[in-house]
Order: C-alpha cells, then sequence, then structure tokens
C-alpha cells in the first residue's frame, strides 16, 4: 500500500520549509528513522526522518521547492497493516458501496499534519545555471572520469552511497544555481568542507580546459552571493530563510518594546591576564576559554542581582515573567545570517563548561545545523560586534528578552591606574533594556556589576 508523508510543523508553527537536498531517490528502500532530506526553515537547517519503513514510491518537490506545513512530501510503498484471523468486516448499511477508510499507520510524533492548503509545492524564483556552465560542468564530469588514473576511479554523487560531500547549505545552493556537482569539487581547506571559493576554482579551470576556451572565459564566471539578474546595475536576492525571519524579528522588537541602551567603559586587562593564564594550564587543554566566557559568566552572576534583566512582558496576561534559570543567548553572525542560540540553564555552568558550550553553538550555527529549539527559549542575550573592530553599538533586543549585552573590541588605550597614566586593555560594554520592564538604575547597577567582575574576576567570589 502507498502511505504518504505529509511536511510535519517543525516547531515555533513555522508555515513552510525549503527542500535543500534529497537525501533518498525514487526506488530507494528506507528504513524508520532514516534521514531521508533535508529542508531550511525560518530558523535552520534540520534533517527529516522517515516515518515509515519501506521503498520510496515518489518524491512531491524537487531540490529548492517551498513546501508548505501539511503538504504531500515524499509517498513510501509500505507493508499493509494484518488484519486479524478470523475476523470478518463488519456489515455497512444498505447500499453503502465505499469502503471505510483504512486506520492511519504508526509514525513519529509530530507527523502527518493536516494539509494547509490544496496546491502542489511551488518552487523559488531563483537564478539558473548559464547553459555555458551547465556544458563546462558535463565537460568536467567526462574529464573527470578519463584523466583519472587506471587505479582511481573518482565517483559521481549517485555512487557513493551514504557519503556525500562535505559544504554548508549555502554553499550547496551556491553549488545548485551553477550547476555544479560538488562531488567534482575538491576542498581547499585542511578541513575537508567545500567553500564558495572551490566552486569559483573548479567553474575557473574547467571552463579554461574546455576545447576552445580563453583565458577570458574564466572571468565569465558568477561572483560570490549572485543572485536573480536584473542587469549590470544591480543585483536582485530573494528574502528568505534566516535573514527574512531575522528582519520580521528585529522590526517586531524595534516597534514593540522601547529600547534604551547605556554605555560603560571597563578596564578589562586582570581579565585578559585572567584569560591569559587560563590559556597555559596544561590542565584546561582542550578547553578554550576568552573574554566572551567570562563575560557570559559575570552576566549570569549579575542577572542574580538583577532578576529585573532576566523577564520578559507577557502583553496578553497582563503580567511580568520573571525567570530564575539564564537560558543565555549567543549571536552568531553566520553566512545566512544572524543567529540568536542560547546555551540552556547557564547559570548552573561552571566557566570551563560555559566557554565549551558557548563554542559548541558557534560551530553549529555556522555549519547550518542549530536545531529550532535552540533558537527560541532564550531569557537574555550578549552580542560580540569587538571581534569586528568595532568598539560599541546599540543592540536590538531579541523579542521576549528584557535584555542583551553588546561586548565591544579589547583596545590597549592609555588609562588612568593608581595614580599613573599607562597603557591598559579598555572594553566598552553596551546594554539595550526593555524599559517597559528594567528601569535606569536596574540596568545601571547590572551592568556595573558586569563591569566590576571584568575588571577584577576575583570579585566573581562576592556573589556565591
Amino acid at each position: 500500500m502507498i502511505a504518504e508523508f505529509l511536511l510535519p510543523d517543525l516547531g515555533e508553527g513555522l508555515p513552510e520549509a525549503e527542500i535543500v537536498q534529497w537525501l533518498v531517490a525514487q526506488g530507494d528502500d528506507v528504513r524508520l528513522n532514516q534521514p531521508i532530506a533535508e529542508v531550511e526553515t525560518a530558523k535552520a537547517i534540520v534533517e527529516l526522518p522517515s516515518p515509515f519503513a519501506g521503498t520510496v514510491s515518489a518524491l512531491h518537490a524537487a531540490a529548492g521547492d517551498v513546501v508548505e506545513v501539511g503538504s504531500p512530501l515524499i509517498a513510501f510503498e509500505v507493508e499493509a497493516p494484518a488484519s486479524t484471523p478470523g475476523a470478518a468486516p463488519e456489515p455497512g448499511p444498505a447500499g453503502a458501496g465505499r469502503a471505510e477508510p483504512e486506520p492511519p499507520l504508526p509514525n513519529l510524533v509530530g507527523y502527518g499534519a493536516a494539509p494547509r492548503g490544496t496546491g502542489r509545492p511551488q518552487r523559488r524564483a531563483r537564478a539558473g545555471a548559464r547553459p555555458d556552465e551547465l556544458q563546462v560542468t558535463q565537460t568536467a564530469a567526462a574529464q573527470v572520469m578519463h584523466d583519472a588514473p587506471h587505479d582511481v576511479v573518482t565517483p559521481l554523487r549517485d555512487d557513493v552511497g551514504d557519503e556525500r560531500p562535505r559544504s554548508t547549505p549555502p554553499v550547496r545552493a551556491y553549488a545548485r544555481e551553477r550547476g555544479v556537482d560538488l562531488a567534482l569539487v575538491e576542498a581547499s581547506g585542511v578541513t575537508g568542507i567545500i567553500r564558495r571559493d572551490d566552486i569559483d576554482q573548479f567553474l575557473a579551470g574547467r571552463t579554461l580546459s574546455a576545447p576552445g576556451a580563453s583565458p577570458a572565459d574564466a572571468q565569465r564566471v558568477p561572483p560570490a552571493g549572485a543572485g536573480r539578474a536584473a542587469g549590470d546595475r544591480e543585483t536582485r536576492l530573494p528574502i528568505r530563510g534566516v535573514r527574512k525571519h531575522t528582519a520580521a524579528a528585529m522590526v517586531r522588537s524595534a516597534f514593540t518594546a522601547p529600547h534604551v541602551t547605556t554605555f560603560l567603559e571597563v578596564d578589562v586587562t586582570e581579565a585578559t591576564r585572567f584569560v591569559a593564564s587560563l590559556r597555559t594550564d596544561r590542565r584546561l587543554d582542550g578547553h578554550r576559554v576568552g573574554i566572551m566566557a567570562v563575560a557570559a559568566k559575570a552576566v549570569c552572576l549579575a542577572l542574580r542581582a538583577e532578576p529585573t534583566l532576566n523577564a520578559a512582558w507577557d502583553e496578553e496576561a497582563g503580567e511580568i515573567v520573571q525567570y530564575h534559570y539564564v537560558n543565555l543567548g549567543i549571536a552568531a553572525a553566520t553566512e545566512r545570517g544572524l543567529v540568536v542560540p542560547h546555551v540552556a540553564d547557564a547559570d548552573s555552568l561552571s566557566l570551563i563548561e560555559l566557554a565549551d558550550e558557548i563554542g559548541r553553538l558557534a560551530e553549529t550555527a555556522r555549519s547550518g545545523r542549530t536545531s529550532p529549539s535552540a533558537l527560541s527559549g532564550g531569557t537574555f542575550s550578549i552580542t560580540n560586534f569587538g571581534v569586528f573592530g568595532i568598539d560599541a553599538g546599540t543592540p536590538i533586543l531579541n523579542p521576549g528578552e528584557a535584555g542583551i549585552l553588546g561586548l565591544g573590541s579589547v583596545r590597549r588605550r592609555p588609562w588612568e591606574h593608581e595614580g599613573d597614566i599607562v597603557l591598559r586593555d579598555v572594553m566598552t560594554l553596551s546594554l539595550s533594556f526593555d524599559h517597559r520592564l528594567v528601569d535606569g538604575q536596574q540596568a545601571s547597577r547590572f551592568l556595573t556589576a558586569v563591569g566590576d567582575i571584568l575588571r577584577e574576576p576575583g570579585r566573581a567570589l562576592l556573589f556565591g
């Protein structure tokens, strides 16, 4: 019998998702919970596990299609449920000519959403690969198989089974738009992950090696990030994915919560010395503790003294919700846009555990693998624009949170210290807060507490 799999709600009530790539093809035998596709929502790239064990009979959407939640995604040929021995069908009403509907097959929790629309999946408008680029790729595929040594065979994608070229979702989309099979592209870095530059070099090199090609042909490779063509004077990029979600969230935050930002310059020389001493401690090999982790720990401790910053405004209930835990959001800049995954119960972690978790979150975010659950439920956030050489800014609140702390760059500056002017490490802290929940006095006390810990890390002991 045929079992249809409808696109489930992947969390947070998101209405649609884009098919990044299929991990199975028509005719493949699939086991229960086997990943069958990668889909991109407005928040993250997620893998869909199969709710059935059987054979793929049809794919109802192609890579790049945008599918509504509840719409048919894939069909499986599965074994019909065994009937009970000796059981006879109950007689229906007189004149009934239609068979009773078959009971639904068991599947994973959350799957089987009711369709929200009757339309077929619609493909997003996007730039397709140029005919000359498709020809180059086809020529390249033939040359790879022809030029390879007799004892080495370069497999194409269909021949490699579960092994797929390693790359990020934006890079896969970039290659798909240019008609490039990533199985033919060699990664230039030591990590083995294919980047956009590798695709550009592949196209340029294969264009030069194509029959009758000239060096000038290599210059026709589209630049990284090229979108839908609109002439020589402009480029149009579709608003979707993380960028679309971030834009909506920032507008909602700016026009809902009255933002106020306050600043504090802090001498963090002792904090930087503390971090340097930890890096030379052999007992901490494998752990990377930076000024970001120290600031995160300082925030968790300061929120104990000023819980108004760890709260939310519930408009519908007419209540202020104060949290007795800290889910610390860490803003991360990725190729897909800004995401803010959170460290759950950050206040219960040690400095080393917090540093490890921040590093793990950043790596997961850059690879596009952050789960939707990690992108919601934060209670306070930190953004580090100092890594871009910026001294200060006015960060926008993550919707639903009362505060966000911005960390500026650490600069060596002349500073008054013990009656003398000496060079010290100085950082500017920027605190934005929701003035509906937090008054200036409370925000100032919180920012001062964070600054005190960064100025003298030993003061953390005062918070127990």
